[in-house]
């Protein structure tokens, strides 16, 4: 089957209504040309709002594996639990949003620019400070029951952005598509209402979105400390190049 018919068998958003940010990894070209497979890996937004026929649609795609990067007290207030899907809870914590709480509360008022520096700090910390809950990702895309996997966090877009990109990149998609990949979060994230009520609307507009430069700089760290994505995936990650064969082997699709 050609790239073209195969995506369009498949469509890379999915009608949740529970969770807008809900997507499929699959119809990038990586190693080799070959396409990373349709409904194996997806990434979204959290799923404790999901309706009874959102479930019902999880459970058609066939997805047996939740990935959830929540922090405790996130987890703790939108929790979740749908039969025949395994949880694993990664938290990653401090969250962007705990940061600028903190910031606030000093008495700082966060501009934009703030904001901008926040959100790219905050990706870099994802490069050493994450590396132990990305590796146990990476273990689970690689376990033997090969399932299909969802992993997210509260929006879909930070701490899931760079899990997602560094998939992507592991099975050889280009940097271009996985920053386009990435940005999907602002055509698709529907903000709460009512979140950061005290907050201006300029602030809000970037710790919700997503921008080139947050991915860029966590990208950056992990080209200037490890020399590029593979080595970062097998010196902190422990994916070394026989795992990453095997992820090429299991999530892309044969020539």
């Amino acid at each position: 089957m050609r790239i073209d018919e195969e995506s369009a068998k498949n469509t890379r958003t999915l009608p949740f209504a529970g969770a807008s940010n809900f997507r499929d990894l699959g119809g990038y070209p990586g190693h080799g040309g070959r396409v990373v497979k349709w409904r194996c890996l997806f990434r979204s937004d959290h799923l404790a709002d999901l309706t009874a026929q959102d479930r019902a649609l999880l459970a058609t795609l066939g997805v047996a594996r939740a990935v959830d990067f929540r922090g405790q007290a996130e987890s703790a207030a939108s929790a979740y639990a749908f039969p025949g899907v395994a949880y694993h809870p990664l938290a990653i914590e401090p969250t962007v949003v705990q940061r600028a709480l903190e910031l606030q509360r000093s008495g700082r008022q966060l501009s934009a620019q703030d904001a901008v520096g926040l959100m790219q700090e905050t990706y870099r910390g994802f490069v050493h400070d994450s590396a132990p809950r990305f590796a146990a990702l990476f273990r689970l895309l690689l376990d033997e029951r090969q399932t299909p996997l969802v992993f997210h966090c509260t929006a879909g877009k930070d701490r899931t952005g760079f899990a997602a990109a560094l998939i992507l990149l592991a099975l050889g998609v280009a940097r271009d598509l996985v920053m386009q990949d990435y940005l999907l979060t602002n055509a698709l994230y529907r903000r709460p209402k009512g979140v950061g009520s005290h907050t201006s609307e300029e602030v809000l507009a970037v710790l919700w979105r997503v921008q080139e430069e947050f991915l860029n700089a966590a990208l950056h760290r992990v080209d200037q400390d490890f020399g590029g994505v593979a080595a970062y995936l097998a010196d902190a990650l422990g994916v070394d190049s026989a795992a990453q064969r095997e992820l090429a082997g299991r999530y892309l699709r044969a020539p």
